[in-house]
């Protein structure tokens, strides 16, 4: 189906806890299973903030660095995933909606020259072979510099905004670097402002595809591990990401279609393994 990439842009848009409502909202069919990666070189968020540091920091971007000099990363790849699945009493989890943890310090970023590469063909390869769809969490610097190419081999590139005064100024120059470095490039846009969707793809010059409710009570369920409220999965947050992964499914295959029309008929790609 899909490689996504979000990335954000400065004052905090909201990156994590978006891709971690659209990760718990994804529409997996029978066979299908999600995984978000953390690839944030300012450092990942989820292992501290929805786990409160009950998995310390064993998981993670970071223990694959050893793996790729060592000729092992699928191997590690596969036990670096977090289980993030909806617990609902079965003694068996289905294993569905996986998390790669990110770095937990921006000093670890440096041990991971190759890692990004080889990230990019191993998304390519599960995606297309093992019935994953991916979605990667750029942060507000992952989509530049060496990580950039996993935007580059993203299937579509979404840049996360707000719609206030200063997160649409932030994210003028952002879209306008990630247009020269990908293409095209789409926003999903936090409703926390006051400039509707038209004016903001005015300001932006691209189009708001997806967009998510201000709603900070819910969202610190999923950004620092709050108690959950009652019917939290039929939230306006969780609602609202439920449909606006539709709406990125979407424009991720006509991006794919376009691009690569070959590839899109056959579904293909390889499994990528590190040699």
């Amino acid at each position: 189906m899909a490689v996504i990439a979000l990335a954000g842009c400065s004052g905090a848009p909201g990156v994590t806890t978006s891709a971690l409502a659209l990760l718990l909202s994804w529409p997996l069919d029978p066979g299908r299973r999600m995984i978000l990666a953390e690839c944030d070189p300012d450092g990942g968020a989820v292992l501290h903030g929805l786990l409160q540091g009950t998995l310390g920091d064993r998981y993670g971007l970071r223990n694959l660095s050893v793996a790729a000099r060592r000729h092992e990363f699928s191997d590690a790849f596969w036990r670096q995933l977090i289980d993030l699945s909806s617990k609902d009493g079965k003694k068996d989890s289905p294993r569905d909606r996986l998390l790669l943890p990110g770095i937990t310090d921006p000093v670890q970023a440096a041990s991971l020259g190759s890692v990004w590469k080889i990230l990019g063909q191993m998304f390519r390869g599960i995606e297309a072979q093992t019935s994953h769809d991916v979605l990667i969490d750029l942060g507000r610097r992952g989509a530049s510099g060496p990580s950039g190419i996993l935007a580059e081999q993203a299937d579509a590139v979404f840049v996360v905004v707000r719609n206030t005064m200063r997160g649409l100024q932030a994210a003028q120059g952002r879209v306008r670097t990630l247009e020269e470095q990908v293409g095209d490039v789409s926003v999903v846009m936090i409703n926390e402002g006051p400039y509707p969707t038209g004016e903001a793809q005015r300001v932006l010059q691209v189009p708001v595809v997806a967009t998510l409710p201000y709603a900070p009570k819910d969202a610190r369920v999923l950004s620092d591990g709050a108690e959950q409220p009652r019917h939290f999965t039929k939230s306006p947050l969780m609602k609202a990401a439920r449909t606006a992964t539709t709406l990125l499914i979407q424009r991720a295959a006509m991006r794919r279609a376009r691009l690569n029309p070959h590839e899109a008929r056959r579904g293909g790609g390889e499994v990528t393994h590190a040699r």
